[in-house]
Formats: C-alpha cells, sequence, structure tokens
C-alpha cells in the first residue's frame, strides 16, 4: 500500500445547483443558440468552455453528479478519465430543492456562510472573454472596470456563486481583441478562507502533501493569499515579468486566503460550506494508491469526516482540515483501476 504523494492531484470542487435546469439558462437573456448544447445540464458553464465529462445519478440517494471540464485538444486532461484530472467541477443537485421557493445556495461569500470564496477560470483575452459573459446576459459581482484592480473580473453564475476570470496572456496586448477562445480557457483554481494561515499552510503542505507555488501579500489591504498545487513547482512563486500571474497557465490549484488577525480571535470560525445554508461541498483529491494514502493520513492524525470503512460506499473518504472543510479522496482509476465510476 505504497503512496506517494507527488502523484496526487486536486481532482475537482463541488458546488451544490438549486435546480441543474435553471442553472443552464442565462436570466433575462439566453446565451445564443449556437454557443450551447441542449444535451448539456448547466449550459452557464457550458459557456464558459467547459463540458460535462461523466454524470453519476443517485436516485436511490435522491442527488445526481454532474462533472464537467476543459476537454478540447488545447486542454492539459482532454480525453482523460474524470479521476485522472485536474481542474474538473463537480454540480451536486438535490432533489426537490428546484421546486423550494424558499430554499437558497449560500455562495460562501456573505453572512450566514462565509468561508468558500470563489472557483478562478483563466482564459485568452479577458476583455474579450467577460463581454461574452455579458452579451449573454449574465451578471456580474466585479466588472474589469470597476474597482482599482483592472486584471481581474468576477462573474456570477445562476446561483450566485462567483466565478473569477483571469487572464494567461498579458492583458495590455489584448485589449484590442475582439474574439476569445473558450477551448483555451482552464478551470485554474478555488479559493476558501482560513482562520490561521500557518495551520492550514503545514496541513496542506506536511499532511495533503501539496506545495506552495506562490504568496501574494497584501498588507495594506490586511490579508494574503497562497497558492499551493500538486506537484510543486517552487520557480513559480516568483512574479512572472510580463505582469501576468506566473500560475494562471495552470489547473488544479487550491488559493487560501487569510485575513490577519483572525487567528487570534477564538470564537472566530468560517462555514464549511456543508452546514445550514449549503453551498460549497468540498475539495477533492486524487491518489496513487487510495489504501496507501488513507493509511498515510491515518498515520499522521487526521480528523476524520468519513473513513473508507464507513457507510456504504467503500471507494471513497472525506478528510477534514483545520476549517472544518471536507476533502474527498479518491483513486486515480488511471493509475490503479477499483471503481466503475
Amino acid at each position: 500500500m505504497a503512496t506517494d504523494p507527488k502523484k496526487y492531484s486536486l481532482n475537482h470542487t463541488m458546488l451544490r445547483v438549486k435546480d441543474p435546469q435553471r442553472s443552464s439558462k442565462a436570466s433575462p437573456v439566453s446565451p445564443p443558440p449556437l454557443l450551447m448544447s441542449d444535451t448539456l445540464p448547466v449550459k452557464y458553464y457550458e459557456l464558459l468552455g467547459m463540458k460535462q465529462i461523466n454524470k453519476i445519478e443517485n436516485p436511490d440517494a435522491k442527488f445526481d453528479l454532474y462533472f464537467l471540464a476543459y476537454d478540447t485538444l488545447k486542454s492539459l486532461s482532454s480525453g482523460q478519465h474524470w479521476t485522472a484530472r485536474q481542474g474538473v467541477l463537480e454540480l451536486t443537485h438535490n432533489y426537490g430543492t428546484e421546486k423550494d421557493d424558499n430554499f437558497k445556495i449560500a455562495n460562501g461569500n456573505s453572512e450566514p456562510g462565509k468561508g468558500f470564496g470563489h472557483i478562478c477560470i483563466s482564459v485568452d483575452a479577458i476583455q474579450a472573454a467577460c463581454q461574452r459573459i455579458e452579451d449573454a446576459g449574465y451578471k456580474f459581482q466585479k466588472k474589469l472596470t470597476d474597482g482599482r484592480m483592472r486584471h481581474i473580473a468576477f462573474a456570477l453564475d445562476p446561483d450566485g456563486y462567483w466565478v473569477e476570470i483571469i487572464a494567461f496572456n498579458p492583458v495590455d496586448k489584448t485589449e484590442d481583441v475582439k474574439e476569445t477562445d473558450p477551448g483555451t480557457y482552464k478551470f485554474n483554481h478555488s479559493m476558501i478562507r482560513v482562520k490561521d494561515h500557518e495551520k492550514s499552510l503545514n496541513f496542506y503542505q506536511d499532511i495533503m502533501g501539496m506545495s506552495l507555488v506562490r504568496t501574494s501579500e497584501n498588507a495594506s489591504n490586511g490579508f494574503n493569499l497562497y497558492f499551493l498545487a500538486y506537484p510543486g513547482d517552487e520557480a513559480l512563486s516568483k512574479e512572472s515579468a510580463n505582469g501576468v500571474n506566473p500560475t494562471a497557465e495552470r489547473e488544479g490549484l487550491l488559493e487560501l486566503t487569510w485575513n490577519y488577525g483572525t487567528e487570534k480571535d477564538a470564537d472566530f470560525k468560517y462555514h464549511n460550506g456543508n452546514d445550514e445554508p449549503q453551498g460549497f461541498g468540498h475539495i477533492c483529491i486524487a491518489v496513487d494508491d487510495l489504501d496507501g494514502a488513507c493509511k498515510r493520513f491515518e498515520d499522521k492524525g487526521v480528523n476524520w469526516k468519513k473513513k473508507l470503512t464507513d457507510g456504504r460506499m467503500k471507494n471513497i473518504a472525506f478528510v477534514l482540515d483545520p476549517d472544518g472543510y471536507w476533502i474527498e479522496v479518491i483513486q486515480n482509476e488511471k493509475m490503479k483501476r477499483t471503481s466503475n465510476w
């Protein structure tokens, strides 16, 4: 049961959606028909260039899982089994929520329920990409022209989740570019807020085996950002000379946001997304040997939400991070065939 953390990957991020059909429509203007396929359940993310690569139906438990990723010839993991990828988005629909007028997803950015922040995609031409989203009728939390930071935007999906838009090409070289190619986009990272950066960095590096690839300190605004990934590349810790985020062309990164002083407040706590009100569910790592990885985690004294031996599903486990966020652990089926997902 040998396991090597260098072979792990940040496979997916799970978000609950109220209604997969509503999540497939923009309001008030529908996206142009040529951009959409009626066969895919979540057309908003298809507009962002993603494709459905798997669907797992669980009628007995009354929920369905939709897995979306970038899957063109220009994508980083085109054609791979969904467990062998980075940059996968899992959307969970619990039957009946679409009929409940009082049900509302917690997007993680307001109380109650503050914790998870956003997912992020990187694009070729950010002005053209944002214009394409706006032309399709979707709203923004922050447009490129809002505030001082003119190199990032935050679009809103139909459930109110924030989707950060960043560029992997120099922004000033694409200002006059009118076309954008969603086939080149990447699911760059997912952001969660952490109470104590030292505890969280130690957990994700020592226990989960990730490497810190970039740090962004914002002392004037009282927060720092830490980007971790599998496998680590310490050369990416420095800012790019051309002004582009040096990790923007990657997938499968985790961003930890630490607001100064939260670690000193004994009563301070972030919401894990799984208590009420619900929204974000978990991040997921795919490992080379599921039994070996779980044995390694057990030896390091992790807190478990679910061990492999718990419940009926013996092919997944859930570890709790220092803030109580859930981390699903699954087998990379390309490395070792264990499940008929």
